[in-house]
């Protein structure tokens, strides 16, 4: 029957750190998919997390575990097993409290399982006791090293499914490891398309403040020209060819002149630069190629997202196949343990 999620939830992942035993160390970097298995095999439930190409949370739930609420959006329960502590960050204080009551459900599951089985194997040693040599837990406890009969033929086979399973779960673990050097490549991508976007923005933007800065300076100017051209004209009409008007004519006529000639060269100034800007880089040419990268940015997003969302899926399908085959090595090891005790008989 193999091993079946039997709920799934997204949660930031963490875990206690092993020195201080008071901080937490984020387990990964996004919300993953959080999920319950129930294996039908060995009657056990389980929390698996699973993040890049590695387990990050593989606990399995027994009677005695609690998880607790620590704020609106956070829980933890400790694993004695793994020797930790897990912490869970849910994005809503519903999704803590679907994951509290499931954790509740499936802990009181674990235990009337535990309770069947410890009920079970109580049976199951009075019958061995009874139809079974005394000496039979001897051989469980030490099998032999070499094995000469008719029955090494069907040990082969087992160790040959052994290697065949093992080699589709290395064959899996690559899958996944391509999986993550796929989404690494698209992130790159991604940050390069956005930085050569913020360049051109940025180019862009100081541009116009050139060119709007040399505009404001320009009207100064020609301000400034008119104001003292009403004053030459003023003095012409009024003023004497004797006298101190006619200095002053002077200095008006030289500063209207080197005003002018300002002015002509800025305005030169600014129709190069202007034009060197529609030259080199050209503001529609910019906005095109700026609205260009940022079309390139959002199909690399979606990208990406429908990338991660497929390898999220591709992770929890091939973990489950994972569980499945290691519960499939678990039975042939238990099958070939059988064999070596009927063929020691």
């Amino acid at each position: 029957m193999g091993e079946q999620p039997i709920f799934s939830t997204r949660a930031h992942v963490f875990q206690i750190d092993p020195t201080t035993k008071r901080n937490w160390i984020p387990a990964s970097k996004h919300a993953v998919t959080v999920s319950f298995f129930y294996d039908a095999n060995r009657h056990v439930y389980r929390i698996i997390s699973v993040g890049g190409t590695k387990a990050i949370i593989n606990s399995t739930i027994s009677p005695n575990m609690t998880f607790t609420k620590t704020s609106q959006k956070f829980g933890q329960w400790a694993d004695s097993r793994a020797n930790t502590v897990y912490g869970l960050g849910f994005s809503t204080e519903q999704q803590l409290h679907q994951f509290a009551e499931k954790f509740k459900e499936v802990k009181e599951a674990a235990r009337l399982a535990r309770e069947k089985s410890q009920d079970k194997i109580e049976l199951t040693n009075a019958a061995l006791n009874i139809a079974a040599p005394q000496d039979l837990s001897e051989d469980l406890q030490s099998p032999p090293m070499c094995i000469n009969g008719p029955g090494e033929e069907k040990l082969f086979r087992s160790q040959s499914a052994d290697i065949t399973l093992s080699s589709e779960k290395e064959r899996i673990k690559k899958m996944l490891s391509e999986g993550s050097i796929c989404e690494i490549s698209l992130e790159a991508e991604l940050f390069t398309l956005q930085d050569s976007n913020a360049k051109l923005v940025a180019a862009l933007h100081e541009a116009n403040n050139n060119v709007e800065q040399w505009k404001k300076q320009l009207a100064a100017y020609q301000e400034e020209t008119e104001r003292l051209r009403d004053q030459l004209a003023d003095l012409e009409a009024h003023g004497s060819s004797h006298g101190p008007s006619d200095l002053l004519k002077d200095e008006l006529t030289q500063s209207l002149e080197e005003l002018e000639a300002l002015l002509k060269a800025k305005d030169e100034q600014l129709i190069n630069t202007t034009n060197d800007l529609v030259a080199s880089h050209g503001f529609q040419e910019m906005e095109m190629r700026n609205i260009e990268l940022e079309r390139r940015v959002q199909n690399a997003e979606q990208t990406l997202a429908s990338s991660l969302e497929d390898r999220d899926r591709t992770e929890s399908e091939m973990q489950r196949v994972i569980d499945i085959l290691d519960v499939k090595i678990f039975d042939l090891n238990d099958l070939r343990q059988s064999l070596v005790k009927l063929i020691d008989k």
